[in-house]
């Protein structure tokens, strides 16, 4: 909980390409409504290849695998599991469907957290429990050496660490002094060094940001997997909660390496999401009610650039033909010439079915 209790007691500007990531994500988010209003079953083909892939990637990471002919089985099936890896990964699927099915009514708690332990490590005695003994993070190259990275919290005092974790992110959010997305970011740092459990701490931590995410809008989660996005970035995932942990104990460590490592992940998911719906064939009138929707939520003044950030796959040409229509109706009036002429909205009253 360091750096949560730097951010809380003595936050300041964020860095630059923070910065930058933080407003790409707003106007993502802002656009997320837009992309889940389109071609219902191709969503529901895109949550099923997420849950596939975030259950396997999360567990891939770790070092747990099965064998690739039966992972639909694990993931979707009732059969009996033949090995431990496979309870683990059908545990992690489990505690998907609950995050995605519940996640608004999950709160960020100690009991959540444990729970979500026990489904992703069930079936020892060591579920759902804090670490008894001393459990340092390490990594494990793909020739099989491995290293001690970072020396954890004692197991003494890990309950006292998780309590106050857990307590100054609510009470961040509450107070709305630090940008969500930053807490959120520094929680997940914070939970890695503190690493609770006795193992199952990275596929908790991941959970974790899912879940996290949910609360805070984004839910690109739901679309594309961010486990699969942190696998395939494994290498920088590590170096940069390597970067992020140093000095974490004393407080002196730089938490910005790892939290626009998160950052990036979220980005790319929006990225991906964007390129894949952005293959579907809108229905007939669908574009036209993206305009006027986006319009209709302008607080002021707008050019055509405007509008075509924040509606995808709509032509300059037909956001055009629609403005002129609105003018016509009364409904928006242009403030000058060329292509950099901003428009304004008339009276709200007189905005009608495009509110």
């Amino acid at each position: 909980m360091m750096t949560l209790c730097n951010f809380i007691q003595n936050f300041k500007d964020v860095p630059a390409s923070t910065a930058w990531y933080l407003t790409d994500l707003a106007e993502s988010r802002g656009k997320q409504e837009l992309f889940t209003r389109q071609s219902p079953q191709r969503l529901k083909t895109l949550k099923e290849h997420a849950l596939i892939e975030s259950a396997v990637s999360s567990n891939r990471i770790e070092g747990v695998e099965a064998d690739k002919s039966r992972i639909a089985t694990i993931i979707f099936g009732k059969s009996f599991l033949r090995d431990r890896n496979e309870e683990e990964i059908r545990g992690y699927r489990q505690a998907l469907t609950i995050i995605h099915e519940h996640g608004a009514d999950l709160p960020i708690s100690e009991d959540t957290i444990l729970r979500l332990h026990s489904l992703t490590y069930g079936g020892t005695v060591y579920s759902g429990k804090y670490k008894e003994k001393d459990s340092d993070i390490i990594e494990r190259y793909q020739d099989g050496r491995s290293r001690i990275r970072f020396k954890t919290v004692p197991p003494k005092d890990t309950p006292d660490f998780m309590k106050e974790l857990v307590e100054l992110y609510n009470e961040g959010i509450k107070e709305q002094k630090v940008p969500p997305l930053l807490l959120m970011a520094a929680f997940n740092l914070d939970f890695l060094c503190i690493h609770p459990f006795r193992d199952g701490n990275g596929r908790v931590s991941r959970l974790l940001l899912l879940l996290n995410c949910y609360h805070l809008g984004f839910e690109v989660g739901r679309y594309i997997s961010l486990e699969r996005l942190i696998e395939q970035n494994k290498e920088r995932y590590y170096e940069t909660l390597e970067q992020s942990s140093h000095g974490w104990l004393e407080g002196k460590h730089n938490p910005w390496y790892y939290i626009n490592f998160i950052l990036f992940i979220i980005k790319s998911a929006y990225r991906e999401f964007e390129e894949r719906i952005g293959q579907i064939q809108s229905p007939r009138g669908e574009k036209t009610l993206l305009i006027q929707h986006a319009i209709a939520r302008m607080p002021g003044p707008f050019r055509i650039a405007e509008l075509l950030k924040q509606c995808p796959n709509v032509s300059v040409d037909m956001i055009r033909n629609i403005l002129k229509n609105l003018r016509k109706e009364g409904y928006v009036e242009c403030l000058g010439r060329g292509q950099n002429a901003k428009w304004r909205k008339k009276d709200k009253r007189e905005l009608g079915n495009i509110k």
